[in-house]
């Protein structure tokens, strides 16, 4: 639990700290406007690219498919929106990361090892209809 809190403590000091120093060189006005720009792009694409995800993984799934890859996608692709919805620079920059498609390959293995971690446990079940 400290280890939580002060990984979240140490995220914040170093968003703040970078919001002054983006501040400063930009200014207040500039600063806030961009904030506020990359919010609604995060927005938009969580709405946009989140339900032609999940158009994807449902076409996938139509076809006999396993959506493993889609699902992933999918939920790779929500959780840059999200990241750009959040007020900072910092999660902008993981947003964009995992809004790339060539960067979004690096976290695909993570997000593999994870699901197969919460499987092994029974806290993750894919129940099919």
């Amino acid at each position: 639990m400290r280890k939580i809190f002060l990984g979240v403590v140490v995220y914040a000091l170093a968003e703040l700290a970078l919001l002054i120093v983006i501040g400063q060189n930009i200014g207040v006005f500039s600063t806030l406007m961009l904030i506020v720009a990359t919010s609604v792009i995060g927005i938009y694409v969580m709405k946009n690219k989140g339900m032609n995800s999940i158009q994807n993984v449902k076409n996938t799934m139509a076809r006999g498919e396993a959506p493993g890859a889609a699902l992933v996608d999918t939920l790779l692709t929500f959780g840059g929106g999200l990241f750009l919805a959040l007020p900072g620079f910092l999660t902008d920059l993981v947003g964009l990361l995992l809004l790339m498609p060539f960067s979004r390959k690096m976290f695909q293995p993570i997000v593999y090892y994870w699901m197969r971690k919460k499987m092994k446990k029974g806290q993750f079940i894919i129940v099919q209809r």
